[in-house]
């Protein structure tokens, strides 16, 4: 994974200043978050990251889907 050196931010960091997190995300189309030296997480732009280009109803149905997974007892308890 290469990582551009702009976008490197520390979890302290992260934690203390989202915004600026952000804004590098804005600009560059990611931030890098980085904890104990290593890269732990990656905050995109989802706009921009040509992965998430899905249409609404696309997206959509990823929501439905994990809803339906996390509560799926739940709905089939109020089934009966």
């Amino acid at each position: 994974m290469n990582i551009d050196s702009r976008t490197i931010a520390s979890m302290t960091e992260a934690n203390q200043n989202f915004s600026r997190i952000a804004r590098i995300a804005d600009h560059y189309g990611e931030a890098v978050i980085f904890k104990n030296n290593k890269p732990k997480y990656r905050l995109i732009d989802i706009e921009r990251d040509p992965v998430q280009e899905l249409t609404d109803d696309e997206k959509i149905d990823i929501v439905a889907k994990r809803i339906l997974k996390e509560y799926r007892a739940a709905f089939e308890e109020l089934a009966k």
